[in-house]
C-alpha cells in the first residue's frame, strides 16, 4: 500500500511524510532484530523519496502513538535495575544502541538531508515536556542527556515536543490548535509537528469526528500568525494488526478521521478541503517565508494579516467569533467572512480560499458484498475448542513461584493471555465448609475469566472510561474438604503507552487476592504457591497458521457448530473478493477475540463492545468553535468496531484460510467479506466555481439529485427549494458525467 498512500499524500498537496520507528518492532528480543516485511524502515523512507517528497523521521524510541506500551519492547521492564525515561545508565545504554544503530542505517543510504537525502527533521523522546515534573531532576538530566546523545549522532535539525529544550533540540507544538503557540528561542521556527485530524478510538467509545472545515481553519490559522512548518496527525493512520495496539483498550482500527481513511480510500471531503488550502499556501510561500508583517484590526470581529514583500502582498481575513457572520471593507473591497474560518487572499484582493466556502466533493463509502467467482452465500465453518483443561483442572503451568507476579514479567508481551492458579487446602472442620465464601480477585482493568475446581465462574472486564482503573472481581464459591483449586486467566488489551512512569503501571492480577467468609476476609492467597502458564493451547499450536491447520486438519470439527460457546476456535475458507478495492470482514455477531488471514494477524476483535448512548449528542455538529475529542461523535449504540481490514497482500488466488479465536462467545454465521467502495458522491458549490466529481476508478451510474439555485439538506438527501432554477440541471449533469470515471 505504501507507494499509492504516499502518492495520494503527494497528490493531496503534502511535501513531507512523518514516520516513527516503532523500537519494539525493530528489536522484538535484545539485540535481535527485524526490519523485514512492513517494517523495513529503509525501504519505506525511500519509498517517500521516490516521489520527491521530504521525510521526517520521529525516531523515539519512545513513540506513544496509542501503540502498545509507548513503543517500548517489553522486555526492558524485566532488566535489572532499569527506569525508563529518566536518568538510569541501564535505560539510556539501551536508547543510545537502539538510537545509534537507526541512525547508522540511514546515515549508510545517504538519507539524511546533509547527505543529500530527504530526511530534513529527526525527532529524539517525544512528549516529554507533559510528562517531565514528576521524574524531577532525574527527568532534566535525561531529556539533556537525549540533547548530547543526538547530538554526537550528528543527526541534523533534532525536534522535540517540549518547551524550551536543551540545545540543539528545536522545541514544537502539538494539538488541535497551534497558532497561538510560540516557541520559547525566538529563533527557532514555529513548527507543529501533530495536528490532530481527529481522535483515536477504544473500545466501548463513538467515533470520532472533526469537520474539514475546522481542520482546515485550524491550518490557515497557524500560518496566518507565523507558522513554519505543520504536520497532520494522522494523515493516514492505517490499522494496528496483531497486539500492537496500546492503551489500554485501543481498537485495532486507528482510522483517525484522517484525509486518507484506514483502508487509503480519499476520505472526502476533508482530502479535497485540504489540497486547496495546501494548493493556496503554496502559491503565497515565498510571501509568507519573506514578507514582513502587520496585523489591521478591521472591527470587533475580523483581523487583517498582511505579508508583504517588494514584489507582492498576501492576505488573511479570520473572523474567530463562533456564531457572527461579519462584512467588512479591506482595502476598498467588501468581503463577507463567516464565523470561524479564514479568507486567504493570495494578492490581498480576491479570495482564493475560505474553510466554509470550498466546494470538495463528499464521498459516502459502502461496504458491498464479497462478488467472488463461485462463492456461496455463506461461510462453512468447522470449529474445535481451546483446550484448558490441563490449567482450569490439573493446574499444569510452566513456573511456580510464592507471591503474584506482574504479567508484562511473567508473559514478556508474547502473548495477552496468562493464567495464575493456586490450591487451597481446606481441612474437614474448617468454618469455610458452613459458610459463604466469596473469591475475591483484584485485577488492573483488563479482561479476567475465573474458573474453580475445573468450572467457570464468571468474567469481568473494564467498562469505557475506566479502563485503567483496577477492579475486583467476586464470586461465592464452595469449597471442598481438601485440595481445591484456583485458576484464573488475566487477558491484556494492550499496554499502557502515556503518561509519567506509565511503564510502572501494573498488569493483569494484583495483590490481595482473597477469601472471604461471611463478609470477612479470611484468608489471603497472595502469597500461596501460585503457578503460571504463558498462552493458550491453540495459540501455543498456531491453530491460526495455515500450515499447522492442514496438517491437524482431523482435529477441526465440521458439525454441529456451536455458538455463543466461549474459548472456540472456528475456521472457514473464503475467496478473495474480485477487484481491487479494499476488503473488510464484518465480525457482527462475535463476542471478543482474535483474527488471522493466512496467518497474518487482523488484530483483535471485540463487535461485543458497544459505544455507549450518552456519549453522543442530539445537536446537529457546527464545525464553528474548538474541537475537542468529545465533539461530534457518532455512532453511539453501535460496535465500537464492526469490520476489519484484510489488506490484499494478505490474500492469494484460489481459497483463503479465515481462523477466528472466539474468546468470550459469538455466532460466526452472520460473517463476511466486503469490499469498501464509493456507493455516492456529492458537491454543493457556487456559481462560477469549477468543480470535479469522482468515484476513484469507477464510472459514474446515475446522477440522483441535481439543482440551480438554493437546494436544502446534507450530502445524501438534498431537496429542492422555490427558488430553484426551472433549469433542468439534472439532465445537464447526466450528459455530462454518466459513463465517466470523472467528469468536471
Amino acid at each position: 500500500m505504501w507507494p499509492d498512500l504516499i502518492r495520494k499524500a503527494k497528490e493531496g498537496g503534502l511535501d513531507a511524510v512523518e514516520t516513527y520507528v516503532f523500537w519494539n518492532a525493530h528489536e522484538p528480543a535484545r539485540r535481535q532484530y527485524d526490519f523485514s516485511g512492513n517494517i523495513d524502515l529503509i525501504r519505506f523512507l525511500k519509498t517517500i523519496q521516490d516521489q520527491s517528497l521530504y521525510a521526517i523521521l520521529r525516531i523515539g524510541p519512545y513513540t506513544c502513538a496509542e501503540w502498545n506500551y509507548g513503543g517500548f519492547p517489553v522486555w526492558l521492564h524485566s532488566m535489572p535495575g532499569i527506569s525508563l525515561r529518566t536518568k538510569n545508565d541501564v535505560f539510556m545504554n539501551e536508547m543510545k544502541n537502539f538510537t545509534t544503530l537507526i541512525v547508522d542505517m540511514v546515515k549508510k543510504e545517504k538519507l539524511f538531508a546533509s547527505q543529500g537525502g530527504n530526511i530534513i527533521l529527526a525527532q529524539v523522546e517525544n512528549e516529554y515536556g507533559n510528562v517531565m515534573e514528576p521524574y524531577g531532576d532525574d527527568g532534566k538530566s535525561y531529556i539533556n542527556w537525549c540533547a548530547q546523545m543526538a547530538d554526537s549522532l550528528d543527526i541534523n535539525h533534532i525536534i522535540i515536543k517540549q518547551a524550551a529544550p536543551p540545545k540543539p533540540m528545536l522545541e514544537t507544538c502539538n494539538g488541535w490548535y497551534c497558532d497561538e503557540y510560540k516557541p520559547k528561542d525566538s529563533n527557532t521556527p514555529k513548527m507543529w509537528t501533530e495536528n490532530w485530524t481527529g481522535w483515536f478510538k477504544s473500545w466501548g467509545g463513538p467515533d470520532p469526528f472533526r469537520t474539514a472545515e475546522d481542520l482546515a481553519y485550524s491550518v490557515a490559522r497557524f500560518f496566518q500568525k507565523g507558522g513554519t512548518l505543520q504536520n497532520y496527525y494522522m494523515y493516514h493512520g492505517g490499522t494496528n494488526f496483531g497486539r500492537t495496539s496500546g492503551g489500554p483498550y485501543i481498537t485495532t482500527t486507528y482510522d483517525y478521521n484522517e484525509p486518507l481513511d484506514e483502508y487509503g480510500n480519499l476520505n472526502q471531503p476533508k482530502w479535497g478541503h485540504l489540497k486547496q488550502l495546501h494548493d493556496v499556501l503554496h502559491s503565497i510561500e515565498y510571501t509568507l517565508t519573506n514578507g514582513e508583517v502587520k496585523n489591521e484590526k478591521l472591527n470587533n470581529l475580523v483581523m487583517a494579516t498582511i505579508y508583504q514583500t517588494k514584489e507582492k502582498s498576501s492576505c488573511f481575513l479570520s473572523n474567530t467569533n463562533t456564531k457572527t457572520d461579519a462584512n467588512v471593507n479591506f482595502g476598498g473591497i467588501n468581503y463577507f467572512v463567516p464565523a470561524w474560518p479564514i479568507s486567504i487572499l493570495p494578492d490581498c484582493r480576491e479570495e482564493a480560499y475560505n474553510p466554509a466556502k470550498v466546494s470538495a466533493q463528499t464521498s459516502l463509502m459502502v461496504k458491498k458484498l464479497n462478488k467472488a467467482e463461485d462463492e456461496p452465500s455463506s461461510l462453512k465453518w468447522t470449529w474445535r475448542p481451546e483446550l484448558i483443561e490441563s490449567t482450569s483442572v490439573q493446574g499444569r503451568g510452566d513456573v511456580s513461584v510464592n507471591k503474584i507476579v506482574d504479567q508484562k514479567d511473567m508473559a514478556n508481551d508474547a502473548t495477552d493471555y496468562l493464567w495464575y492458579m493456586t490450591s487451597v487446602d481446606v481441612a474437614k472442620d474448617d468454618p469455610m465448609l458452613n459458610g459463604i465464601v466469596t473469591l475475591r480477585v483484584n485485577d488492573t482493568g483488563h479482561v479476567l475469566h475465573a474458573f474453580f475446581n475445573g468450572e467457570y465462574i464468571g468474567s469481568q472486564w473494564s467498562k469505557y472510561g475506566n479502563n485503567n482503573v483496577t477492579y475486583v472481581f467476586e464470586r461465592n464459591i464452595k469449597l471442598s474438604p481438601e485440595k481445591n483449586l484456583i485458576s484464573l486467566l488475566s487477558v491484556t488489551v494492550g499496554f499502557k503507552n502515556y503518561g509519567p512512569m506509565f511503564d510502572m503501571v501494573g498488569a493483569g492480577i494484583t495483590s490481595p487476592i482473597e477469601l472471604v467468609l461471611n463478609k470477612n476476609v479470611f484468608k489471603d492467597l497472595s502469597s500461596n504457591k501460585w503457578t503460571y502458564k504463558v498462552g493458550l493451547n491453540g495459540i501455543s499450536n498456531k491453530f491460526f497458521n495455515t500450515d499447522c491447520a492442514l496438517k491437524s486438519s482431523s482435529r477441526w470439527i465440521s458439525d454441529p457448530i456451536p455458538i455463543y460457546r466461549n474459548f472456540t476456535w472456528y475456521k472457514t475458507t473464503f475467496k478473495a473478493p474480485l477487484g481491487n478495492k479494499p476488503v473488510v470482514v464484518d465480525l457482527l455477531g462475535l463476542g471478543k477475540g482474535m483474527a488471522w488471514v493466512n496467518g497474518h494477524s487482523l488484530g483483535r476483535y471485540s463487535p461485543s463492545y458497544i459505544a455507549d448512548k450518552q456519549f453522543c449528542k442530539t445537536e446537529t455538529c457546527d464545525y464553528r468553535g474548538r474541537y475537542s475529542d468529545s465533539k461530534c461523535v457518532s455512532k453511539c449504540g453501535e460496535p465500537t468496531q464492526r469490520w476489519y481490514h484484510v489488506p490484499r497482500l494478505f490474500l492469494k488466488d484460489g481459497e483463503n484460510t479465515l481462523v477466528l479465536f472466539e474468546e468470550f462467545g459469538g455466532n460466526p454465521s452472520n460473517v463476511q467479506f466486503q469490499t469498501v467502495e464509493i456507493g455516492s458522491v456529492c458537491i454543493n458549490t457556487h456559481e462560477g466555481k469549477e468543480v470535479e466529481l469522482s468515484c476513484q476508478d469507477r464510472p459514474i451510474l446515475k446522477i440522483k439529485f441535481a439543482s440551480f439555485g438554493s437546494p436544502q439538506g446534507v450530502c445524501g438527501s438534498f431537496d429542492k427549494s422555490e427558488s430553484d432554477s426551472k433549469v433542468d440541471a439534472l439532465s445537464i449533469l447526466e450528459k455530462e458525467c454518466v459513463g465517466k470515471e470523472r467528469c468536471s
